[in-house]
């Protein structure tokens, strides 16, 4: 049994991108490994926030993940900043992580465009060293993530190599699992971009809280490529990107799509998509909300979460502390 830890953070709308690249492959995950998954508020913070929007947004997170099929029951489900050890852990790390390490991170430069450059929060440049630190407090052994995503993990292995490298076995060096199909849902406004959460336009995501009316809209909307030929590959890949999320959310693979609409109409295509995205998100939907109204409940989950995995994360700290030097 393998230990797996990922998060999301409590920033924006939860969309489908999120369940097919992330939550729905850790509910398969939690079967057979010993699973931990995260609210990654800290990381939130990288960005300007509203309080009350954060304080909301990490409980619908939370009810997200279980209304999704995450099992409080077979998982451990937390907020990262209930754990002090995730902070404690990044500042020891950031001073064996290298400057030009982090000046390479994708991520950041595609971030640090949206500030003047006086103005980009230190945070967001430090970013990837809280990640690590995430992962390495609690020993992990594979970390689900998306291929935007795989950057933050090789420097995880590297900053875990370099200080057993130098103060002997500490860390568990982590491998990413990268699913073959799901881990990149484009926005339907733009196939050249993901669907994302910091989305300008509400016709980029179908969220998981929309209802059919507007699910119906939006893919009735999205962009498709010139031609009419439903067919996936690199010069369609808008109708690629709605072949993919149809495979994925029928478990039927793409060819088989093709071969069902070969000769049909995009609007079709698009009236059967929209059906299929209906059926599956307006559930999760209806749950969120329902989950969302007892915050209570959610409280404990999240606090019982947290006190369950203080021993493990203190004492990977303590024995960090005590290799290094620290009284």
């Amino acid at each position: 049994m393998k230990r797996i830890f990922s998060g999301i953070q409590p920033s924006g709308i939860i969309h489908l991108g999120n369940y097919l690249g992330a939550i729905k492959q850790w509910v398969e995950l939690q079967k057979d490994n010993e699973a931990i998954y995260c609210i990654v508020d800290l990381h939130a913070l990288t960005v300007p926030q509203d309080p009350k929007e954060l304080s909301k947004n990490i409980y619908r997170v939370a009810a997200t993940y279980l209304a999704c099929g995450v099992d409080a029951e077979k998982s451990t489900i937390f907020v990262q900043s209930h754990r002090p050890e995730h902070s404690e852990l990044a500042w020891i790390l950031s001073t064996f992580t290298h400057f030009g390490e982090m000046q390479r991170m994708t991520q950041f430069k595609d971030k640090a465009k949206k500030f003047s450059n006086d103005n980009i929060p230190l945070g967001l440049f430090s970013y990837p060293t809280l990640m690590a630190s995430d992962i390495l407090l609690y020993q992990t052994d594979t970390v689900p993530v998306g291929q935007d995503q795989k950057q933050h993990v090789e420097l995880t292995r590297n900053l875990a190599q370099r200080f057993n490298g130098r103060f002997g076995e500490t860390f568990t060096v982590p491998e990413a699992f990268i699913p073959e199909s799901g881990a990149r849902i484009m926005g339907l406004d733009d196939p050249s971009n993901k669907m994302s959460k910091s989305a300008t336009s509400p016709n980029n995501y179908i969220a998981l809280t929309d209802d059919a009316d507007t699910i119906n809209r939006k893919i009735s909307r999205a962009v498709t490529d010139s031609g009419s030929e439903i067919k996936s590959g690199p010069d369609k890949p808008a109708i690629t990107n709605l072949l993919n999320i149809f495979s994925l959310l029928t478990s039927t693979s793409v060819q088989d799509i093709e071969n069902r609409y070969q000769g049909r109409t995009y609007a079709e295509f698009k009236k059967d998509l929209a059906e299929v995205v209906v059926e599956n998100v307006t559930p999760a939907g209806n749950k969120i909300k329902e989950l969302e109204r007892d915050t209570e409940a959610l409280k404990s989950i999240l606090d019982n979460g947290a006190k369950k995995l203080a021993t493990s994360a203190q004492d990977t700290l303590s024995r960090v502390r005590d290799r290094i030097g620290l009284v």
